[in-house]
């Protein structure tokens, strides 16, 4: 018995002449079209904007919040099973006998530098200092923020974002990308992991829109990456120069102010745009080993000079807490708490008062304490077992808002991102087998992931745990952490040295990280193409800045407090129907994996016949 052959003719129309040659129209008029409309909107109505889009986030948070927590489980697990299979474990990605294209130290070195980066110089003493004082154990109530009881659940939390579901976002997306492309021979592009379900209907009108989807999550991902990135860059060059211009000084601790991160972004997405017009990106090779070797340098300062010992302690516990919590932290989702849930859970003494309650009560980022404190009239009055009591009815609220605030968030950011890194794990692993690809992108990333949040993070907790640091770096921004922690540990010039190494690290990984962003959207724009007009590199240069910047300004808007809300909104938005798409791409790769699977047999029972 025979089975069908797969589709394999894909073809996407590209323009013949003028401006967009090699182009599809649609997808870069289309994508272009909504990042300016996006940007009129930001620059023209800054508090419309960032007001509309907040209230947006959170309209679809209270109705997807489980879906993007679920999805990013199945992901996971997805990749287990695809990788245990000995049927689909074993296939090689690309024609039979074909050899890997790079060595196993090359492929990690390019695999580290896509997937890490910005992300880890920002969050790697924000994340664990946040989740210490904020984490769904000290939500509830089991344990009090910023105390020692508190650092096994915030490294639980902080190893799920940075951990196993996060680069099974990435692999997902590449696996399905890398898998048609090289045992197949089509396009590197978005539509053909979708050509198993949906055959030669990804030729049209479906798999422009599928492109667009990619492109418009790859801006919005690579914009919040970059706009953490810049923010942490003039702190960095703040903490060297002293420049108060750059910074917004009327807070409790300095943050880099609207012109400061205007001008950062200007000069870090110019030096972007140079680099992909005069082909020095091609020598991203070399950068991504300049940022090996000071990350490396960087990592041997906390060894050294930090809290090594609390670090690898703290690793290992929390390697095995996390472990233990992998499937609950998988599929544990929260869904809104409604008005009428809250006054039925309520003592008899509190329902009359159920409207004064419920926001203190559900209130994600305060405290019991800070919920008491916050009465007035009436409910103020009430007994304390009773207040405990509401404030225990109010957990699931409190936890949703929680979730959708951090872990949704996250995972909004890895899959508007994940075009971006899984076309670029996808180039690099031509010849792997799939097996070798998930466990190689998945579980080595997540180690080095977990032990340059711990040595750092650690040692962030343990001077504030000390009482070395008397809160100064629980007081700092999210991207001024890093360098306040520095200062607590060390002094002098070997200080200012370390610091300026950290402001070269960050330019470096964020030039590289536009300039790779660039070319993946006009790659996905070109049909597969992995040479692309320099043209067309200079447009997405300047669309990115303005889209980066104008969305920057509208956070700033109205006295925000935090410039990377509207950006964050935004992203959140736009992961959302790309979520929708890599649900279809794994259900579309399990076809295609079961039904080569078929043909391989039946091709195994014909060669035999023959003989």
């Amino acid at each position: 018995m025979s089975i069908k052959p797969p589709f394999t003719e894909l073809e996407i129309k590209k323009a013949s002449s003028g401006f967009y040659e090699g182009y599809s129209l649609p997808i870069a008029l289309i994508s272009k079209i909504s990042m300016a409309l996006l940007v009129i909107w930001a620059l023209v109505w800054p508090l419309n904007a960032n007001n509309v889009l907040g209230s947006l986030n959170w309209s679809l948070l209270a109705s997807f919040n489980a879906f993007y927590i679920v999805i990013v489980g199945f992901f996971a697990f997805f990749l287990f099973v695809v990788a245990a299979l000995p049927s689909t474990g074993k296939r090689i990605m690309g024609t039979p006998g074909q050899q890997p294209e790079f060595s196993n130290f090359s492929w990690f070195s390019m695999m580290f530098g896509a997937g890490l980066g910005v992300g880890l110089m920002v969050f790697a003493t924000a994340e664990p200092l946040g989740l210490w004082g904020s984490n769904p154990e000290v939500v509830s109530g089991s344990v009090a923020g910023n105390s020692p009881e508190a650092v096994g659940s915030a490294y639980r939390y902080t190893f799920l974002h940075y951990g196993i579901h996060a680069w099974a976002i990435y692999v997902v997306t590449g696996l399905s990308l890398a898998y048609y492309a090289y045992t197949r021979n089509m396009p590197l592009t978005i539509r053909s992991a979708l050509t198993p379900l949906f055959g030669r209907h990804v030729n049209g009108l479906l798999g422009d829109i599928v492109d667009v989807l990619g492109v418009v999550a790859t801006i919005l991902g690579v914009s919040v990456t970059i706009g953490f990135g810049v923010s942490q860059f003039i702190d960095g060059v703040y903490a060297v120069t002293g420049m108060e211009w750059m910074m917004d000084m009327t807070g409790e601790a300095p943050k880099p102010g609207t012109v400061g991160l205007v001008a950062g972004l200007i000069m870090i997405m110019g030096l972007s745009i140079i680099s992909a017009v005069s082909g020095v990106g091609r020598g991203v090779k070399y950068l991504s080993n300049l940022n090996l070797v000071l990350s490396i340098i960087l990592l041997g300062v906390f060894v050294i000079f930090g809290s090594f010992a609390f670090a690898m302690t703290t690793y290992a516990a929390s390697l095995v807490d996390y472990i233990g919590h992998f499937v609950q932290l998988s599929f544990g989702a929260y869904t809104p708490l409604s008005a009428d849930a809250f006054a039925a859970a309520l003592p008899e003494a509190a329902q009359p008062l159920a409207g004064d309650l419920m926001g203190g009560a559900t209130n994600a980022w305060g405290s019991f304490e800070g919920f008491k404190s916050g009465l007035e009239g009436a409910a103020a009055e009430l007994d304390e077992d009773t207040l405990a009591a509401v404030y225990a009815a109010g957990n699931e609220g409190r936890q949703f808002g929680w979730q959708s605030g951090w872990t949704t968030f996250y995972w909004a950011w890895w899959i508007a991102f994940s075009p971006f890194v899984g076309l670029f794990l996808a180039r690099i692993s031509k010849g792997r087998s799939i097996r070798e690809f998930i466990i190689g992108c998945v579980f080595a990333p997540t180690l080095v992931c977990f032990a340059w949040m711990t040595i750092l993070g650690g040692t962030a907790i343990d001077l504030e745990l000390s009482g070395a640091a008397e809160g100064a770096i629980i007081g700092a921004s999210n991207t001024a952490k890093l360098f306040v922690t520095l200062s607590e540990m060390i002094s002098g010039g070997f200080l200012a040295t370390i610091t300026v190494m950290c402001v070269v690290l960050i330019m470096t990984f964020l030039v590289t990280s536009a300039d790779s962003g660039i070319l993946v959207m006009n790659t996905i724009m070109s049909g597969g193409e992995e040479e692309t007009g320099v043209k067309h590199r200079i447009v997405w240069g300047v669309i990115l800045t303005l889209v980066i910047g104008t969305l920057l300004i509208a956070g700033k808007t109205n006295g925000g407090s935090d410039p990377m809300e509207a950006l964050k909104s935004a992203m959140i938005i736009g992961a959302l129907p790309f979520t929708m798409v890599m649900g279809l791409m794994c259900v579309a790769l399990a076809k295609a994996l079961y039904r080569d699977g078929k043909r391989d047999q039946v091709a195994d029972t014909q060669t035999a016949a023959a003989e």
